[in-house]
C-alpha cells in the first residue's frame, strides 16, 4: 500500500466540500490551535453556534465573502498510516476547468451529494470527467444526512427515512459508475454529516444502516496505484524537461537530461531509444542531487547520463525500445472543452503533451458526449463550456504518445490559445468514450 494517496473533492454548489475539507483537517489534527481559534471568531461573527470548518479551506477574499470556492484548493494532512494531498474543487458548473486540473492527478475523488437532493446534473457531469480522466478510485459521500426525516417523530423513524433515502442515491449512483465504467469495488458510498463529524473519522452511532467504514478508515487503507500511472505497465516514459550542461572547471563536459519518469524505472546500462529522432543508446548514469541511484521508478526527478552524445533538446522523450511508442502527428482524442468560445473544425491552437508545446490543427469533430443522457451525438457543428468530445488533431512536430487507458501522464495533453495562453481543453489520446456505455441519438 502507498504510504502516500493524492485525492481531489467535487460536488455541486453547497454540496459541503469546504466544510468536508475542514473536517478532515480538524479531525486528523492538521490545523493549529490559532487557525482554530480564529475560525471560532469569525463563526461567531457571522452568528453560527458552532465553528464554520469551511473557514479553513476557503482562502481567497472573493470564496470568504461569496461562501463558494472559486480555485483549487491543495491542502496536506496525515495519519499514522497514510499521508494525503487533497485538492479541494470548486461546483460551479463554470468552474469545472478547475475540477478537471484538481482532478487530473487525482488517484481517489470523494463526490460529494446533498442528501436532500440526491444525484443531480453537476454529479452526473462530475462522474462522466472523472470516468473520462481515469480517476481509479472514487468515494460517494451522501452529505448532511443528518438532516433527511428531521421532522420525525421518534430517532428510529429519522433513521429509516435516512436510510431509505441513502439506499436510493447509492442504488442511482451505482448504475451510473458501473454504466461509466467503474466495477463495484472501486466505489464506496458513504453517508456523513461534514458539520457534526458523522462518520468522517469514527463510525457514527446515528447511521446504524451502515456498516462499512469511516471516511479516514477508508482513504487509510484503500489500495492505489503508488505511481498513479494507468491501469497497465508500461517501459520506460521520460519527457526531457532540460539539458544541463555547466561548462565549468569542474564539470567540462557534462551532458545530463533532467525531468520526472512519467512511467516505468530506469537503471544503468538500460537502453533507451530517444523520441522521436529513434536513435538508441545506453544510459550510463542516474544522477541525483544527493547522488547517483541504482535505479529510477516513476515520479522520481532525476538526470540521465548517457553513452553516447545524442542531439537531444527539451519536449523529446527517453524511452524503453520494447515497447516504445510511434510518434505520430494526427491522432484521435477525448477532450474536454475549457473554453468560453465554441471549438469548432479548422482551429488552430497550441498542444502541450509532457515537456512539448508545438502548433495544432483540430480538425473533425466526431460526436459529443451528452453525459447527461449517455448519448453520443455525432458530427457535431461545435463543443461548448464543458461539453466533452471526440475530436482529430493535427500537430506541427510529432509526439511520443500513449493510449491514455494504457498510462495517463503521456496519453494526457492541453489544448492552449496561442494568444492569451490560456488553456481551452484537457485532451486525452485514443478513444476513452469506448470505456463508456453510450447510446446514439436515434
Amino acid at each position: 500500500m502507498s504510504d502516500l494517496l493524492r485525492l481531489a473533492t467535487a460536488g455541486s454548489v453547497d454540496d459541503g466540500k469546504s466544510t468536508l475539507v475542514g473536517r478532515l483537517l480538524y479531525d486528523t489534527k492538521s490545523v493549529l490551535a490559532d487557525q482554530i481559534d480564529a475560525v471560532t471568531r469569525a463563526s461567531v461573527d457571522k452568528g453560527l453556534s458552532t465553528p464554520d470548518l469551511s473557514l479553513l479551506v476557503d482562502g481567497l477574499r472573493a470564496e470568504r465573502e461569496q461562501g463558494i470556492t472559486i480555485d483549487v484548493a491543495y491542502r496536506y494532512f496525515a495519519t499514522p498510516k497514510r499521508s494525503f494531498v487533497l485538492a479541494d474543487t470548486p461546483g460551479h458548473v463554470q468552474y469545472t476547468r478547475n475540477t478537471v486540473s484538481g482532478a487530473s492527478t487525482a488517484q481517489l475523488v470523494i463526490l460529494l451529494v446533498d442528501a436532500r437532493k440526491g444525484v443531480i446534473e453537476q454529479t452526473r457531469r462530475h462522474a462522466a470527467v472523472l470516468a473520462l480522466l481515469g480517476v481509479p478510485k472514487l468515494v460517494l459521500a451522501v452529505n448532511k444526512i443528518d438532516l433527511i426525516g428531521g421532522d420525525e417523530p421518534s430517532d428510529q423513524a429519522q433513521q429509516a427515512a435516512a436510510a431509505k433515502v441513502f439506499a436510493e442515491i447509492s442504488a442511482e449512483f451505482s448504475h451510473l459508475t458501473r454504466t461509466l465504467g467503474w466495477a463495484d469495488e472501486d466505489v464506496l458510498e458513504i453517508p456523513v454529516s461534514a458539520l457534526r463529524g458523522d462518520n468522517i473519522a469514527t463510525r457514527s452511532d446515528e447511521t446504524p444502516y451502515y456498516s462499512g467504514p469511516s471516511l479516514i478508515e477508508h482513504l487509510e487503507s484503500v489500495p492505489v496505484d503508488a505511481d498513479n500511472s494507468g491501469t497497465h505497465a508500461v517501459g520506460l516514459r521520460f519527457p526531457v524537461q532540460y539539458v544541463i550542461r555547466p561548462r565549468t572547471p569542474e564539470y567540462p563536459d557534462y551532458r545530463g537530461y533532467a525531468g520526472q519518469i512519467a512511467a516505468g524505472a530506469v537503471a544503468p546500462g538500460d537502453e533507451v531509444v530517444v523520441l522521436p529522432s529513434g536513435i538508441r543508446t545506453t544510459v550510463e548514469r542516474v544522477d541525483t542531487p544527493d547522488g547517483e541511484l541504482a535505479v529510477a521508478q516513476a515520479g522520481r526527478s532525476v538526470t540521465l547520463i548517457l553513452a553516447d552524445e545524442v542531439d537531444i533538446s527539451r519536449g523529446d522523450t527517453i524511452a524503453s525500445p520494447d515497447d516504445a511508442p510511434e510518434p505520430v502527428d494526427t491522432f484521435d482524442a477525448t477532450v474536454c472543452w475549457l473554453g468560453d468560445k465554441p471549438l469548432r473544425p479548422g482551429a488552430r491552437l497550441l498542444l502541450k503533451h509532457g515537456t512539448r508545446t508545438t502548433q495544432a490543427i483540430v480538425g473533425a469533430l466526431t460526436e459529443r458526449f451528452d453525459e447527461q443522457r449517455l448519448i453520443a451525438d455525432p458530427n457535431p457543428e461545435s463543443l461548448s463550456l464543458n461539453d466533452i468530445g471526440r475530436i482529430s488533431v493535427r500537430v506541427a512536430e510529432p509526439i511520443a504518445t500513449d493510449d491514455y487507458r494504457t498510462n495517463r501522464h503521456t496519453g494526457s495533453f492541453l489544448l492552449i490559445d496561442p494568444a492569451g495562453g490560456n488553456t481551452l481543453a484537457a485532451g486525452l489520446v485514443g478513444d476513452v468514450l469506448s470505456a463508456v456505455e453510450v447510446g446514439t441519438e436515434g
